[in-house]
Protein backbone atom coordinates (compact mmCIF):
# COMPACT_ATOMS: atom_id res chain seq x y z
CA UNK A 1 0.00 0.00 0.00
CA UNK A 2 0.90 3.52 -1.02
CA UNK A 3 1.27 5.55 2.55
CA UNK A 4 0.80 8.50 0.61
CA UNK A 5 -2.21 7.72 -1.27
CA UNK A 6 -3.04 4.63 0.19
CA UNK A 7 -3.71 2.92 -3.48
CA UNK A 8 -2.95 -0.80 -2.74
CA UNK A 9 -0.66 -2.24 -5.85
CA UNK A 10 -1.28 -6.31 -6.41
CA UNK A 11 1.87 -8.10 -7.52
CA UNK A 12 0.36 -10.68 -9.30
CA UNK A 13 -2.32 -8.35 -10.96
CA UNK A 14 0.55 -5.87 -11.33
CA UNK A 15 -1.82 -3.28 -11.12
CA UNK A 16 -3.34 -1.15 -8.68
CA UNK A 17 -6.66 -2.68 -6.94
CA UNK A 18 -9.84 -1.17 -5.34
CA UNK A 19 -11.62 -4.59 -4.32
CA UNK A 20 -11.49 -5.14 -0.29
CA UNK A 21 -11.62 -7.93 1.78
CA UNK A 22 -14.99 -8.98 3.03
CA UNK A 23 -14.13 -7.99 6.52
CA UNK A 24 -12.63 -4.47 4.60
CA UNK A 25 -9.42 -4.67 6.37
CA UNK A 26 -7.91 -2.66 3.40
CA UNK A 27 -10.26 0.39 4.54
CA UNK A 28 -9.45 -0.01 8.06
CA UNK A 29 -5.61 -0.17 7.14
CA UNK A 30 -6.30 2.79 5.55
CA UNK A 31 -8.01 4.84 8.09
CA UNK A 32 -5.18 3.60 10.78
CA UNK A 33 -2.49 5.16 8.21
CA UNK A 34 -4.70 8.25 8.38
CA UNK A 35 -4.66 8.57 11.96
CA UNK A 36 -0.86 7.93 12.46
CA UNK A 37 -0.47 10.79 9.29
CA UNK A 38 -2.59 13.00 11.14
CA UNK A 39 -0.94 12.70 14.38
CA UNK A 40 2.26 13.10 12.38
CA UNK A 41 1.23 15.97 11.03
CA UNK A 42 0.18 17.79 14.51
CA UNK A 43 3.66 16.87 15.82
CA UNK A 44 5.28 18.49 13.01
CA UNK A 45 3.50 21.60 12.95
CA UNK A 46 3.90 21.97 17.01
CA UNK A 47 7.90 21.30 16.11
CA UNK A 48 7.96 23.86 13.49
CA UNK A 49 6.10 26.54 15.10
CA UNK A 50 8.91 26.40 17.40
CA UNK A 51 11.76 26.28 15.40
CA UNK A 52 10.39 29.26 14.40
CA UNK A 53 9.77 30.75 17.23
CA UNK A 54 13.63 30.62 18.00
CA UNK A 55 14.74 31.33 14.85
CA UNK A 56 14.07 33.97 12.17
CA UNK A 57 14.68 31.69 9.43
CA UNK A 58 11.17 30.58 7.39
CA UNK A 59 12.81 27.90 6.11
CA UNK A 60 14.45 24.12 6.74
CA UNK A 61 18.14 23.95 8.38
CA UNK A 62 20.51 21.81 7.50
CA UNK A 63 23.91 21.49 9.03
CA UNK A 64 26.62 21.02 6.78
CA UNK A 65 30.45 21.19 8.07
CA UNK A 66 29.25 21.65 11.34
CA UNK A 67 27.54 25.21 10.15
CA UNK A 68 23.89 25.71 10.05
CA UNK A 69 22.58 26.79 6.41
CA UNK A 70 19.04 27.44 5.33
CA UNK A 71 17.76 25.94 2.84
CA UNK A 72 14.31 25.42 0.81
CA UNK A 73 14.85 22.41 -1.16
CA UNK A 74 12.32 19.72 -1.34
CA UNK A 75 12.76 16.05 -1.57
CA UNK A 76 10.90 13.56 -3.76
CA UNK A 77 9.31 10.18 -2.23
CA UNK A 78 10.70 6.94 -3.71
CA UNK A 79 7.57 5.45 -4.36
CA UNK A 80 8.89 2.32 -5.68
CA UNK A 81 11.90 2.47 -7.58
CA UNK A 82 11.04 5.40 -9.07
CA UNK A 83 14.74 7.33 -7.98
CA UNK A 84 15.05 7.11 -11.87
CA UNK A 85 11.99 9.56 -11.89
CA UNK A 86 13.11 11.37 -9.07
CA UNK A 87 16.83 12.27 -10.61
CA UNK A 88 15.31 13.83 -13.84
CA UNK A 89 12.24 15.79 -11.80
CA UNK A 90 15.08 17.38 -9.61
CA UNK A 91 17.01 18.14 -12.70
CA UNK A 92 14.78 19.72 -14.59
CA UNK A 93 13.31 21.57 -11.54
CA UNK A 94 16.95 23.28 -11.35
CA UNK A 95 17.06 24.72 -14.77
CA UNK A 96 15.89 27.61 -14.42
CA UNK A 97 13.97 29.52 -17.57
CA UNK A 98 12.18 25.49 -18.63
CA UNK A 99 11.39 25.57 -14.62
CA UNK A 100 9.59 28.79 -14.55
CA UNK A 101 7.49 28.38 -17.53
CA UNK A 102 5.47 25.17 -16.13
CA UNK A 103 5.31 27.13 -12.95
CA UNK A 104 3.82 29.89 -14.41
CA UNK A 105 1.28 28.09 -16.61
CA UNK A 106 -2.03 28.56 -15.09
CA UNK A 107 -3.99 25.66 -13.38
CA UNK A 108 -6.36 23.44 -15.03
CA UNK A 109 -8.90 21.39 -13.21
CA UNK A 110 -9.55 18.02 -14.26
CA UNK A 111 -11.87 17.27 -11.90
CA UNK A 112 -15.56 17.96 -11.36
CA UNK A 113 -18.87 16.81 -10.47
CA UNK A 114 -18.61 13.52 -8.01
CA UNK A 115 -14.74 12.96 -7.80
CA UNK A 116 -13.95 17.06 -6.88
CA UNK A 117 -12.05 17.44 -3.82
CA UNK A 118 -12.68 12.99 -3.00
CA UNK A 119 -9.08 11.15 -2.72
CA UNK A 120 -8.95 8.58 -5.18
CA UNK A 121 -7.30 5.12 -5.82
CA UNK A 122 -5.88 4.94 -9.19
CA UNK A 123 -6.15 1.38 -11.12
CA UNK A 124 -4.88 1.53 -14.80
CA UNK A 125 -7.69 -0.07 -15.89
CA UNK A 126 -10.41 2.56 -14.62
CA UNK A 127 -10.04 4.20 -18.95
CA UNK A 128 -9.40 7.60 -17.28
CA UNK A 129 -8.06 9.49 -20.10
CA UNK A 130 -8.65 13.17 -18.69
CA UNK A 131 -5.23 13.40 -17.25
CA UNK A 132 -2.69 16.33 -18.42
CA UNK A 133 0.97 15.30 -17.63
CA UNK A 134 1.48 19.05 -18.00
CA UNK A 135 -0.61 19.88 -15.39
CA UNK A 136 0.78 17.30 -13.07
CA UNK A 137 4.10 18.26 -13.76
CA UNK A 138 3.60 22.16 -13.24
CA UNK A 139 2.21 20.97 -9.97
CA UNK A 140 5.48 18.92 -9.03
CA UNK A 141 7.75 21.74 -9.76
CA UNK A 142 5.84 24.13 -7.85
CA UNK A 143 5.78 21.65 -4.88
CA UNK A 144 9.91 21.56 -4.93
CA UNK A 145 11.00 24.63 -3.97
CA UNK A 146 8.63 26.25 -1.76
CA UNK A 147 10.60 24.72 1.44
CA UNK A 148 6.50 23.76 2.94
CA UNK A 149 7.50 20.49 3.55
CA UNK A 150 10.48 17.81 3.61
CA UNK A 151 9.59 15.34 0.93
CA UNK A 152 6.76 15.51 -1.90
CA UNK A 153 4.89 12.52 -3.31
CA UNK A 154 4.86 12.39 -6.48
CA UNK A 155 2.42 9.75 -6.72
CA UNK A 156 -0.12 11.90 -9.41
CA UNK A 157 2.41 12.53 -11.93
CA UNK A 158 3.35 9.07 -11.75
CA UNK A 159 0.24 7.99 -12.22
CA UNK A 160 -0.11 9.93 -15.42
CA UNK A 161 2.81 8.71 -16.22
CA UNK A 162 1.38 4.97 -16.09
CA UNK A 163 -1.46 6.43 -18.43
CA UNK A 164 0.52 7.58 -21.35
CA UNK A 165 3.72 6.12 -20.97
CA UNK A 166 3.17 2.15 -20.40
CA UNK A 167 7.01 1.73 -20.63
CA UNK A 168 6.90 2.60 -17.40
CA UNK A 169 4.29 0.96 -15.18
CA UNK A 170 4.60 -1.11 -12.46
CA UNK A 171 8.01 -1.03 -10.24
CA UNK A 172 10.73 -2.05 -11.63
CA UNK A 173 14.25 -0.14 -11.86
CA UNK A 174 13.85 2.38 -15.19
CA UNK A 175 16.26 4.21 -17.08
CA UNK A 176 16.73 7.28 -16.34
CA UNK A 177 17.63 8.65 -19.51
CA UNK A 178 15.08 6.72 -21.65
CA UNK A 179 12.36 8.21 -19.11
CA UNK A 180 13.60 11.49 -19.60
CA UNK A 181 13.60 11.56 -23.48
CA UNK A 182 9.69 9.97 -23.04
CA UNK A 183 9.12 12.62 -20.38
CA UNK A 184 10.23 15.42 -22.89
CA UNK A 185 8.40 13.87 -25.83
CA UNK A 186 4.69 13.89 -23.97
CA UNK A 187 5.01 17.34 -22.60
CA UNK A 188 6.09 18.72 -26.37
CA UNK A 189 3.04 16.44 -27.86
CA UNK A 190 0.91 17.76 -25.34
CA UNK A 191 2.01 21.62 -25.10
CA UNK A 192 1.13 21.57 -29.10
CA UNK A 193 -2.16 21.18 -27.99
CA UNK A 194 -4.99 18.29 -27.78
CA UNK A 195 -2.89 15.42 -26.02
CA UNK A 196 -5.03 13.04 -24.37
CA UNK A 197 -8.03 15.50 -24.66
CA UNK A 198 -6.38 17.75 -22.59
CA UNK A 199 -6.22 20.88 -24.46
CA UNK A 200 -3.05 23.98 -23.82
CA UNK A 201 -4.23 25.84 -26.65
CA UNK A 202 -5.59 28.83 -24.77
CA UNK A 203 -2.85 28.04 -21.84
CA UNK A 204 -0.46 28.51 -24.90
CA UNK A 205 -1.93 31.61 -26.09
CA UNK A 206 -1.95 33.32 -22.83
CA UNK A 207 1.77 32.01 -22.38
CA UNK A 208 3.37 32.58 -25.95
CA UNK A 209 6.62 34.32 -25.06
CA UNK A 210 9.14 32.76 -26.96
CA UNK A 211 10.68 35.24 -29.36
CA UNK A 212 10.77 33.71 -33.21
CA UNK A 213 14.51 33.52 -32.68
CA UNK A 214 14.28 30.59 -29.99
CA UNK A 215 11.77 28.46 -31.73
CA UNK A 216 13.47 25.21 -33.30
CA UNK A 217 11.57 23.53 -35.36
CA UNK A 218 11.16 20.14 -34.94
CA UNK A 219 9.20 18.68 -38.05
CA UNK A 220 11.40 15.42 -39.33
CA UNK A 221 13.63 13.73 -36.92
CA UNK A 222 15.42 14.48 -33.72
CA UNK A 223 18.48 12.21 -32.21
CA UNK A 224 17.64 9.71 -29.35
CA UNK A 225 19.99 7.36 -27.86
CA UNK A 226 22.62 7.13 -30.59
CA UNK A 227 23.57 8.17 -34.22
CA UNK A 228 21.80 5.02 -35.58
CA UNK A 229 17.98 5.84 -34.29
CA UNK A 230 15.62 8.28 -34.83
CA UNK A 231 12.26 9.13 -34.06
CA UNK A 232 9.40 11.36 -35.55
CA UNK A 233 8.41 14.75 -34.13
CA UNK A 234 5.87 16.95 -36.13
CA UNK A 235 4.70 20.03 -35.26
CA UNK A 236 5.45 23.53 -34.25
CA UNK A 237 8.12 24.57 -31.50
CA UNK A 238 7.19 24.07 -27.71
CA UNK A 239 9.52 25.58 -24.58
CA UNK A 240 10.84 22.03 -24.74
CA UNK A 241 11.95 22.56 -28.25
CA UNK A 242 13.01 26.02 -27.85
CA UNK A 243 15.19 25.52 -24.73
CA UNK A 244 16.51 21.93 -25.07
CA UNK A 245 16.68 21.94 -29.24
CA UNK A 246 19.63 22.45 -31.21
CA UNK A 247 20.15 20.98 -34.91
CA UNK A 248 22.78 18.33 -36.28
CA UNK A 249 24.27 18.52 -39.87
CA UNK A 250 25.09 14.51 -40.65
CA UNK A 251 27.59 14.09 -43.15
CA UNK A 252 27.98 11.09 -45.58
CA UNK A 253 30.74 10.18 -48.33
CA UNK A 254 30.41 7.68 -50.50
CA UNK A 255 34.20 5.98 -50.45
CA UNK A 256 34.07 4.71 -53.87
CA UNK A 257 32.54 7.74 -55.92
CA UNK A 258 33.04 9.95 -53.13
CA UNK A 259 29.52 11.34 -53.11
CA UNK A 260 28.41 13.46 -50.02
CA UNK A 261 25.21 13.55 -48.44
CA UNK A 262 24.21 16.01 -46.14
CA UNK A 263 21.40 15.53 -43.39
CA UNK A 264 20.00 18.25 -40.70
CA UNK A 265 18.96 16.66 -37.80
CA UNK A 266 17.64 18.25 -34.97
CA UNK A 267 17.87 16.83 -31.07
CA UNK A 268 17.03 17.07 -27.91
CA UNK A 269 19.77 15.96 -26.31
CA UNK A 270 23.39 14.26 -27.53
CA UNK A 271 24.64 10.48 -26.43
CA UNK A 272 28.04 10.11 -26.58
CA UNK A 273 29.83 6.90 -26.27
CA UNK A 274 33.07 6.36 -23.28
CA UNK A 275 35.93 5.61 -26.21
CA UNK A 276 37.11 2.20 -25.42
CA UNK A 277 40.35 3.06 -24.20
CA UNK A 278 39.35 4.22 -20.95
CA UNK A 279 36.40 1.53 -20.14
CA UNK A 280 38.77 0.18 -17.81
CA UNK A 281 39.39 3.12 -16.02
CA UNK A 282 36.86 3.15 -12.86
CA UNK A 283 38.51 6.29 -10.89
CA UNK A 284 39.76 9.95 -11.15
CA UNK A 285 42.74 8.69 -8.70
CA UNK A 286 43.87 5.52 -10.85
CA UNK A 287 46.81 5.20 -12.48
CA UNK A 288 47.53 3.75 -15.98
CA UNK A 289 47.41 6.73 -18.46
CA UNK A 290 45.14 9.79 -18.61
CA UNK A 291 41.83 10.14 -17.32
CA UNK A 292 38.75 10.13 -19.92
CA UNK A 293 37.60 13.91 -20.23
CA UNK A 294 33.96 15.11 -21.75
CA UNK A 295 36.07 16.37 -24.10
CA UNK A 296 37.04 13.16 -25.06
CA UNK A 297 33.33 12.21 -25.65
CA UNK A 298 32.33 14.82 -27.74
CA UNK A 299 35.65 14.36 -29.92
CA UNK A 300 34.88 10.75 -30.35
CA UNK A 301 31.21 11.71 -31.25
CA UNK A 302 31.84 14.40 -33.87
CA UNK A 303 35.05 12.47 -34.99
CA UNK A 304 35.29 10.83 -38.86
CA UNK A 305 34.22 7.35 -38.22
CA UNK A 306 34.07 4.76 -41.70
CA UNK A 307 31.00 2.86 -41.24
CA UNK A 308 30.85 -1.12 -40.86
CA UNK A 309 29.40 -3.59 -42.93
CA UNK A 310 26.40 -3.37 -41.20
CA UNK A 311 26.00 0.17 -41.83
CA UNK A 312 26.54 0.52 -45.78
CA UNK A 313 25.21 4.02 -47.22
CA UNK A 314 22.52 3.81 -50.31
CA UNK A 315 24.82 5.74 -52.90
CA UNK A 316 22.36 7.24 -55.04
CA UNK A 317 24.74 7.63 -57.94
CA UNK A 318 26.46 4.58 -57.55
CA UNK A 319 22.65 3.04 -57.16
CA UNK A 320 23.71 0.47 -54.50
CA UNK A 321 24.93 0.12 -51.03
CA UNK A 322 28.72 1.06 -50.31
CA UNK A 323 31.23 1.51 -48.18
CA UNK A 324 31.40 5.37 -46.06
CA UNK A 325 32.24 7.66 -43.59
CA UNK A 326 30.06 10.18 -41.35
CA UNK A 327 30.97 12.88 -39.75
CA UNK A 328 28.75 15.23 -37.21
CA UNK A 329 28.63 18.86 -36.85
CA UNK A 330 26.53 20.86 -34.57
CA UNK A 331 24.84 23.55 -36.81
CA UNK A 332 22.42 25.31 -33.74
CA UNK A 333 23.26 24.90 -30.18
CA UNK A 334 20.65 24.46 -27.78
CA UNK A 335 20.13 26.78 -24.86
CA UNK A 336 20.15 23.93 -22.27
CA UNK A 337 22.98 21.34 -23.60
CA UNK A 338 21.77 17.90 -22.11
CA UNK A 339 24.97 15.31 -22.60
CA UNK A 340 23.99 11.52 -21.84
CA UNK A 341 26.92 8.95 -21.14
CA UNK A 342 26.55 5.67 -22.72
CA UNK A 343 27.31 3.50 -19.99
CA UNK A 344 24.89 0.72 -20.65
CA UNK A 345 26.21 -1.60 -23.55
CA UNK A 346 24.43 -4.55 -24.46
CA UNK A 347 26.81 -8.07 -24.66
CA UNK A 348 25.74 -11.23 -26.21
CA UNK A 349 23.47 -11.74 -22.90
CA UNK A 350 23.49 -9.25 -20.81
CA UNK A 351 23.47 -5.48 -20.36
CA UNK A 352 26.99 -3.84 -18.95
CA UNK A 353 27.80 -1.09 -16.93
CA UNK A 354 30.96 0.75 -18.47
CA UNK A 355 31.55 2.50 -14.51
CA UNK A 356 34.78 4.71 -16.17
CA UNK A 357 35.31 7.97 -14.22
CA UNK A 358 34.87 10.67 -17.15
CA UNK A 359 36.08 14.21 -15.98
CA UNK A 360 33.60 17.30 -16.54
CA UNK A 361 33.96 20.81 -16.21
CA UNK A 362 31.41 22.93 -13.98
CA UNK A 363 31.62 26.05 -15.82
CA UNK A 364 33.05 27.09 -19.20
CA UNK A 365 32.47 24.25 -21.52
CA UNK A 366 33.46 25.62 -24.46
CA UNK A 367 31.30 24.45 -27.80
CA UNK A 368 32.66 26.52 -30.30
CA UNK A 369 35.35 23.04 -31.78
CA UNK A 370 32.29 21.33 -32.46
CA UNK A 371 30.25 23.70 -34.65
CA UNK A 372 29.62 23.70 -38.27
CA UNK A 373 30.08 27.67 -38.79
CA UNK A 374 32.09 28.90 -35.31
CA UNK A 375 32.62 32.12 -37.17
CA UNK A 376 29.11 33.01 -36.86
CA UNK A 377 28.57 32.59 -33.26
CA UNK A 378 29.65 34.97 -30.64
CA UNK A 379 32.09 33.60 -27.95
CA UNK A 380 29.29 33.64 -24.92
CA UNK A 381 27.14 31.44 -27.04
CA UNK A 382 29.15 28.45 -27.04
CA UNK A 383 30.15 28.80 -23.23
CA UNK A 384 28.18 26.24 -20.99
CA UNK A 385 27.95 26.16 -17.03
CA UNK A 386 26.68 23.06 -15.55
CA UNK A 387 22.82 22.93 -13.80
CA UNK A 388 22.54 19.28 -13.25
CA UNK A 389 24.08 15.61 -13.05
CA UNK A 390 22.02 12.26 -12.59
CA UNK A 391 24.70 10.03 -11.33
CA UNK A 392 23.24 5.57 -11.82
CA UNK A 393 25.27 4.12 -8.76
CA UNK A 394 25.04 0.11 -9.03
CA UNK A 395 26.31 -2.19 -11.61
CA UNK A 396 23.10 -2.55 -14.21
CA UNK A 397 20.53 -0.64 -15.71
CA UNK A 398 17.89 -3.12 -14.30
CA UNK A 399 19.17 -2.53 -10.39
CA UNK A 400 21.05 0.15 -8.86
CA UNK A 401 20.24 4.03 -7.53
CA UNK A 402 19.64 7.39 -9.27
CA UNK A 403 20.59 10.37 -7.46
CA UNK A 404 21.11 14.00 -8.97
CA UNK A 405 23.14 17.31 -8.07
CA UNK A 406 22.14 20.75 -9.03
CA UNK A 407 23.08 24.06 -8.36
CA UNK A 408 20.41 26.15 -7.07
CA UNK A 409 21.29 30.06 -6.53
CA UNK A 410 24.95 29.46 -6.63
CA UNK A 411 24.39 26.18 -3.73
CA UNK A 412 25.06 22.54 -5.04
CA UNK A 413 22.69 20.05 -3.74
CA UNK A 414 22.36 16.57 -3.74
CA UNK A 415 19.23 15.00 -3.91
CA UNK A 416 18.41 11.64 -2.65
CA UNK A 417 14.61 11.35 -2.83
CA UNK A 418 13.56 12.56 -0.34
CA UNK A 419 16.78 13.42 1.03
CA UNK A 420 18.14 16.67 -0.06
CA UNK A 421 21.69 17.55 1.52
CA UNK A 422 23.96 20.41 0.44
CA UNK A 423 27.21 19.69 -0.69
CA UNK A 424 30.01 21.44 -2.27
CA UNK A 425 31.96 21.53 -5.88
CA UNK A 426 34.81 19.39 -4.97
CA UNK A 427 32.28 16.50 -4.27
CA UNK A 428 30.36 17.00 -7.54
CA UNK A 429 33.45 16.99 -10.26
CA UNK A 430 34.02 13.33 -8.32
CA UNK A 431 30.71 11.94 -9.57
CA UNK A 432 30.60 9.53 -12.27
CA UNK A 433 28.04 11.28 -14.16
CA UNK A 434 25.41 9.57 -16.40
CA UNK A 435 23.58 12.97 -17.86
CA UNK A 436 24.86 16.43 -17.85
CA UNK A 437 22.93 19.16 -18.35
CA UNK A 438 24.53 22.35 -19.20
CA UNK A 439 23.07 25.64 -19.69
CA UNK A 440 24.22 28.29 -22.31
CA UNK A 441 26.22 31.37 -20.42
CA UNK A 442 24.59 34.16 -20.57
CA UNK A 443 26.80 37.11 -19.40
CA UNK A 444 30.90 37.58 -19.72
CA UNK A 445 32.55 35.95 -16.86
CA UNK A 446 35.87 34.61 -16.71
CA UNK A 447 36.50 30.87 -16.02
CA UNK A 448 38.67 28.45 -17.42
CA UNK A 449 37.21 26.62 -20.38
CA UNK A 450 37.44 23.05 -21.10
Amino acid sequence: MDCSSYSTYCYRCDDFVVNDTKLGLVQKVREHLQNLENSAFTADRHRKRKLLENSSLNSKLLKVNGSTAAICATGLRNLGNTCFMNAILQSLSNIEQFCCYFKELPAVELRNGKTAGRRTYHTRSQGDNNVSLVEEFRKTLCALWQGSQTAFSPESLFYVVWKIMPNFRGYQQQDAHEFMRYLLDHLHLELQGGFNGVSRSAILQENSTLSASNKCCMKGIYKTNSPKTERKANGASTVVTAIFGGILQNEVNCLICGTESRKFDPFLDLSLDIPSQFRNKRSKNQENGPVCSLRDCLRSFTDLEELDETELYMCHKCKKKQKSTKKFWIQKLPKVLCLHLKRFHWTAYLRNKVDTYVEFPLRGLDMKCYLLEPENSGPEHCLYDLAAVVVHHGSGVGSGHYTAYATHEGRWFHFNDSTVTLTDEDTVVKAKAYILFYVERQAKAGSDKL
